[in-house]
């Protein structure tokens, strides 16, 4: 079993790492970038404390970038596919991957009133990298959830160079979740909460392949809350700082099993199992939206040929591995989301609190 399975990169305890462990076989990292060349890169912002003064803070925010061919090739473009199961958010960009069935960019994934900036940074990234051919154009992929509660949102503290600085530090290898990156100010079933990422290894015509999933994660209630089919969350009530059904989660989806668009948004399509599994529903107020891509076929991709070939799985019942993979992935995602984190005060005093760990696993008992 690898370590980090149990733990995070700075030591923060995981689901397995508290003898949780959800069916399925992860990869080596138990993340998104076990699907080989997935990168990903943080810039976390977290200052000042007290009353909430509007241009000054307190921040609790930052963003996520997620290179799924890396830093070294991140124009090639992949196979995609997107599904909004509650539109109450923003995911940009989808409009093209819907008609061209390509995502051509990175994503990245911040606050709510930052998500245009995240965006626009991306193109300049994109644009002014001496190492890379000039792009002449992009619609760039970037998500928002709400982080209002804890962070002075709108004051607007994420600028272009923390986005730039986000796409720049992305990497391979195991990933630090919790309160870092475009999750440091969000909430899942009023707990802290935020990044999260879980993968499964799957096995299909003597080949294994990888579904890696990336969430940021601020939605649900205290009482939904299902851990490992148990209703924990009604037994751990208080402390609840937003106690309302809104919030959101945008939810990413990578693989190396070589899929074709339609495909990818049947993955995409699979994300809410994974999420009903925890026990959200899908709020009036939540943006529950989800993109899925793979990493095959980088040689088509990468063709100036007009007509090409690509790899590909047949429809049949193959592919029911990979909706179970996606399932499984997305509920420990939102779940390590919760459990590699700990208590925050932000803005106003407020204060998110950090699952008891030991409270859970009696409950589970």
């Amino acid at each position: 079993m690898s370590a980090y399975w149990n733990q995070t990169p700075s030591g923060k305890k995981r689901l397995r790492g508290l003898g949780i462990n959800l069916p399925g076989t992860s990869g080596a990292y138990n993340a998104i970038t076990d699907v080989d060349g997935v990168e990903v890169g943080y810039t976390t912002l977290i200052s000042g404390d007290g009353p909430r003064v509007v241009g000054q803070g307190p921040i609790r925010t930052g963003v996520t970038a997620i290179l799924p061919r890396g830093r070294d090739d991140p124009q090639t473009a992949c196979a995609a596919g997107c599904y909004s199961f509650n539109g109450n958010g923003e995911l940009t960009g989808l409009h093209w991957v819907e008609e061209s069935g390509e995502l051509t960019t990175p994503i990245t994934l911040t606050n709510t009133h930052s998500c245009g900036v995240a965006r626009d940074a991306t193109i300049q990234w994109l644009v002014t990298r001496k190492d890379q051919p000039a792009q002449d154009w992009g619609l760039p992929v970037a998500g928002e959830t709400y982080d209002g509660e804890l962070n002075d949102i709108n004051g607007f503290h994420v600028k272009a160079d923390h986005v730039i600085q986000a796409l720049d530090n992305a990497r391979g290898g195991p990933i630090e979740l919790g309160s870092v990156g475009g999750g440091t100010g969000m909430l899942t079933f009023d707990f802290k909460a935020g990044s999260g990422s879980a993968s499964r290894l799957v096995s299909i015509a003597g080949e294994t392949f990888t579904v890696g999933a990336f969430v940021q994660s601020n939605f649900g209630r205290r009482y939904e809350m299902i851990v490992d089919g148990h209703r924990v969350g009604k037994e751990m009530p208080g402390g609840e700082l937003r106690g309302r059904p809104v919030g959101s989660i945008i939810t990413v989806i990578a693989t190396d099993a070589p899929l074709l668009p339609h495909q990818l948004k049947r993955l995409a399509r699979r994300v809410p199992v994974g999420i009903a599994r925890t026990g959200g529903i899908g709020h009036n107020g939540s943006g529950d939206i989800f993109i899925a891509f793979s990493t095959a076929n980088r040689e088509a991709f990468s063709s100036r040929s007009t007509i090409i070939s690509m790899r590909t799985l047949a429809t049949g019942r193959a592919i029911d591995a990979l909706f179970e993979a996606t399932a499984q992935a997305t509920e420990e995602a939102i779940l390590d989301s919760i459990i590699a984190n700990e208590s925050m005060t932000g803005a106003d005093g407020n204060t998110a609190i950090g699952i008891d760990h030991h409270r859970l696993l009696s409950l589970l008992v």
